[in-house]
């Protein structure tokens, strides 16, 4: 069956999926979901993946590599009830993601390091030795 659309003419109009398309978030769109944005930058000596995930604890986050795919994901529950008069209040809140990367084999996995720090998850992730890029080299002629 096609979808029902706003403008039903021979060629519906461009607006009729455009506006509610995922792009387009809406407050029925972040129910459960959320996912964190993302910095990756590379020097010679390694890479450092940054994510924005304010409000939470260095506890609250869970790194894992299993075949060269590392997978930083966490999930909080927060409860809040507020007893007032006859009836009682209760606010949950529940935030989880999961972000999977691939690995470059030029990376040192067991020196991988991750620091938490003012909303900023960092994770360092070093370069092999044989992997990091050398300057030129001049050669004298003897």
């Amino acid at each position: 069956m096609y979808p029902k659309l706003k403008n039903p003419t021979l060629f519906p109009a461009w607006t009729d999926n455009f506006f509610s398309s995922p792009m387009w978030p809406n407050e029925e769109s972040y129910v459960g979901l959320s996912i964190p944005a993302v910095n990756v930058k590379e020097t010679i000596d390694e890479f450092d993946i940054e994510m924005a995930v304010p409000g939470m604890e260095k506890t609250d986050f869970k790194l894992d590599i299993d075949h060269n795919v590392l997978t930083i994901s966490s999930e909080k529950i927060l409860k809040k009830e507020d007893d007032n008069e006859k009836f009682t209040r209760r606010e949950f809140s529940y935030t989880s993601f999961n972000r999977s990367f691939t690995l470059p084999t030029s990376v040192d996995e067991e020196a991988i390091k991750a620091t938490y720090k003012e909303g900023i998850l960092i994770i360092n992730i070093p370069k092999k030795e044989e992997a990091k890029e050398k300057g030129p080299k001049h050669i004298e002629i003897g």
